[in-house]
């Protein structure tokens, strides 16, 4: 492709993605309908020998491509958390896509060094992130990152802790390390290391332990679903009492089950006092923070060692885009420099390099689509979109709560509403099934305390009031449904509700003939089919006992049904959560009827 057809090609693809962005919502459905190895049998087994032609190319996009898309970007889709995009975030990529610059360091290309740490020191201050954190500050030692995810950022602080709490035992132990030392001690060392986070948090807290090689012990929340100081207290001094040491926090600030908060000012201290690099996860909600009036959660903040949130996920921004800061980037790089002779510069000592900052050397260009989204929208626009999406969930809510079947499950305070029928984990299963093979809306669950509810997430840029007046409709709809199907007759000819069910609706139940008098049919019974996005697997009781801990962590969205000796699923108190594969999986269910 030369130039010319590159103009050509390039110009055609803008129109092609404005044509996507603005007829999504009416042309296409939220998640695909296929099945899995689809795509082998439209794509053929060996690469071409020889060039294809781009009009070729090009017209395999909606053949192949989109029957496989599940539309992140569509108004209908409410799970997860949002995944951040816009016009001015895709120029950007496109441009620094077209520099392709690897920008591992000053040298190897300054302004992508430089507008990094301006753009991270822009949005700090926006969010309000005290001026420890920020480079531009006179005398400071902290600044900020571009990471891939915020499972990067929890990764490399956990490393940073780890290092800095390896070195202050070798120091307590008068151990002196040396050019030579074979890492005998560090070995030794690790056993004794211990880090902390809630059963709120996510699921990468935990493979970050795995990859440290370091003891996670994972707390489950006393009151609601924050952990508290005088627990956190207490499995710290239980921890030292046994020889072992505290080193490391992950504070739950927006929570992907329910958007729960770690309260900072509590939970601060305790890490203080023991010494303990405290990192706050705020990849979901610490976008909020450049409103003014959500503030008030960061109090506590300056008892953070880092802090991350994710503007890839509600700043309009496209994935990967995850900003982290740090109060000092000298101890937080000390565990990753590697400074090989033909990485270094002239001008190693009056730059940062962002090399050190993180596991990958290389770095693409991200803080330019930060830049363009930043300027394109400014502070009021991005807190208008934020306020926006708070305001919509807040209707559902609303709704929600003027339904006496259903029941809010958490406290709403951003974009995502955790609720659920007023009945059996069963009952909702069977509702999140069929309204998401109904194609209609798609959401995901999650569970706490025993509780399976569903979780409504405002993701779409342009979501509006009329967007949530219709998944509220979907919703009913199906319940209704649902609960239609559940109700048996007496002989009255009547339907009656079986135990453990929320009423049919607010009205009188009215009678219902025999179909063999003439009246109407019995509404038809429901039934539980192969679905390929219903988020549950099943597992074997045998694999389940060999896999699954009681401390170990989970993704919050995806339950795993504990099958009996006979196949057959045991009792809704056997479903548990489990980490998904790609971020979901499939249900192996036979089909039944219930």
């Amino acid at each position: 492709m030369d130039t010319e057809e590159f103009r050509k090609a390039g110009k055609e693809m803008v129109d092609y993605i404005c044509d996507y962005m603005e007829s999504i919502g009416t042309k296409r459905n939220v998640t695909p309908s296929v099945e899995p190895g689809y795509l082998k049998r439209l794509i053929p087994k060996e690469a071409p020998e020889n060039p294809e032609p781009w009009d070729n190319i090009i017209s395999d996009i909606e053949s192949k491509i989109m029957p496989g898309v599940t539309h992140w970007q569509h108004p209908r889709f409410h799970a997860y958390f949002p995944s951040g995009n816009s016009y001015p975030s895709i120029l950007g990529d496109l441009l620094a896509n077209a520099i392709g610059c690897i920008g591992f360091s000053w040298a190897a290309s300054p302004v992508c060094q430089e507008l990094e740490t301006i753009v991270l020191d822009w949005f700090g201050k926006a969010i309000g992130l005290p001026k420890k954190f920020l480079s531009c500050e006179e005398g400071s030692k902290g600044g900020g990152v571009i990471q891939g995810s915020a499972s990067d950022c929890i990764l490399v602080s956990m490393l940073a802790a780890r290092a800095e709490a390896l070195r202050r035992l070798k120091e307590e132990a008068g151990i002196v390390e040396d050019e030579n030392d074979d890492g005998a001690h560090d070995s030794q060392l690790l056993t004794k290391l211990v880090a902390y986070c809630s059963q709120e948090a996510h699921s990468c807290v935990e493979k970050a332990a795995k990859i440290c090689l370091v003891k996670l012990r994972i707390l489950e929340p006393e009151d609601g679903n924050s952990i508290s100081a005088g627990q956190l207290h207490k499995a710290m001094e239980e921890d030292m009492e046994e020889g072992l040491t505290p080193f490391f926090f992950s504070a739950t600030f927006g929570s992907t089950s329910t958007c729960s908060f770690d309260c900072l000012s509590e939970v601060g201290p305790v890490c203080q006092r023991f010494g303990v690099w405290m990192h706050v996860d705020g990849a979901y909600a610490g976008n909020a923070m450049i409103c003014p009036e959500f503030k008030y959660l960061l109090e506590g903040i300056e008892y953070a060692s880092s802090f991350n949130t994710n503007p890839n996920k509600w700043l309009l921004t496209s994935f990967d885009c995850s900003t982290m800061w740090v109060d000092d980037r000298f101890k937080f790089t000390r565990a990753m420099v590697v400074d090989p002779l033909y990485l270094q510069h002239s001008h190693d000592n009056e730059v940062i390099d962002y090399r050190h900052w993180g596991i990958p050397l290389s770095r693409r260009f991200r803080s330019l689509k930060l830049w363009f989204v930043i300027r394109s929208y400014g502070l009021e626009g991005l807190r208008a979109y934020i306020r926006n999406h708070c305001d919509l969930a807040k209707r559902f809510e609303a709704l929600v709560k003027s339904d006496q079947r259903f029941e809010v499950c958490n406290e709403v305070k951003m974009g995502l509403v955790c609720f659920r029928l007023n009945g059996t984990n069963k009952i909702n299963q069977d509702l999140l099934d069929t309204i998401n093979d109904s194609g209609k809306l798609h959401m995901i669950p999650s569970k706490t305390r025993g509780k399976y509810f569903l979780r409504f997430c405002v993701v779409a840029e342009k979501a509006t009031e009329d967007d949530i007046d219709h998944a509220w409709s979907v919703i009913t709809s199906v319940a209704q449904d649902l609960l239609d199907s559940l109700y048996i007759e007496n002989k009255d000819m009547q339907y009656v509700k079986t135990d453990s069910l929320p009423p049919r609706s607010a009205s009188p139940v009215s009678p219902v003939k025999k179909p063999s008098e003439g009246g109407a049919e019995r509404p038809p019974l429901l039934r539980r089919l192969t679905r390929q996005f219903s988020f549950t697997k099943s597992v074997s009781r045998d694999v389940f006992q060999r896999s699954f801990s009681r401390n170990s962590l989970h993704d919050g969205v995806s339950p795993i049904v504990v099958l009996d000796e006979d196949g057959q699923q045991e009792s809704q108190e056997d479903v548990f959560f489990g980490t998904a594969i790609n971020g979901h999986t499939s249900t192996i269910l036979e089909e039944s009827v219930q």
